[in-house]
């Protein structure tokens, strides 16, 4: 082999040689860009702040969910304060629709005895007025039952009686007629029968108040 070939067979060598020299350089500047990208993450996280481990909160944050706290509760009172006064409307407004419909309801009953209130009146001047020789007779005394169901109707409708005979005069329960000789202000006698409906009054009795005469004179005597 002359010096060409191994002159030309010397130089692959060397630049194989030159290469492998390169690498160590190439591995040191690795290393140097890995060793300052540490260093910048290492200042980074030294910069950041870090949190409380506790997680306890500052004073102004306490504070502040206090107040947020007492302003809720504030709130959930008058919601419930309100909510108690449309309860309480509520009911009253229930009770005075029944009281309206049981008012309703007593007008009309009210409405349906006075007219029957002098069918009454005519039995009654009838009973009184009845000639003695037919007052056996059986359609009398069907006349009589017909009275006592009418009678019971008005009862069971909450009808009454007013008492008047022989009591003190009421204005309230009384429409006097006239006078007569009798203790003073007090009933002697009933013109015309009164009605009640629970405690309205339909139709004051008609009465004659005594005049205080005769009570005087029995005192003379």
């Amino acid at each position: 082999m002359d010096n060409r070939s191994r002159s030309a067979g010397f130089q692959p060598a060397a630049g194989r040689a030159g290469l492998r020299s390169d690498e160590p350089h190439s591995r040191i500047e690795l290393t140097d860009e890995i060793v300052g990208d540490k260093e910048e993450m290492t200042t980074e996280r030294e910069e950041t702040p870090t949190a409380d481990p506790a997680g306890a909160e500052t004073p102004d944050t306490v504070d502040a969910l206090k107040a947020l706290l007492e302003d809720e509760r504030a709130k959930a009172q008058q919601f419930f304060g309100n909510w108690q006064r449309a309860a309480a409307d509520y009911q009253n407004f229930k009770r005075r629709v029944e009281e309206e419909r049981s008012e309703t309801a007593r007008f009309a009953n009210a409405a349906l005895v006075i007219n029957l209130l002098p069918i009454v009146d005519d039995f009654e001047r009838a009973f009184i007025n009845i000639d003695p020789h037919v007052a056996g007779l059986n359609w009398v005394d069907g006349v009589r039952q017909i009275h006592k169901k009418l009678a019971s109707l008005l009862e069971v409708m909450g009808v009454s009686e007013i008492q008047a005979d022989g009591e003190l005069f009421d204005p309230a329960l009384h429409e006097a007629v006239s006078q007569g000789p009798g203790e003073e202000n007090r009933v002697i006698a009933v013109a015309q029968t009164g009605y009640k409906l629970g405690d309205k009054v339909l139709r004051p009795s008609m009465v004659v108040v005594g005049n205080g005469e005769g009570a005087i004179k029995e005192l003379e005597a």
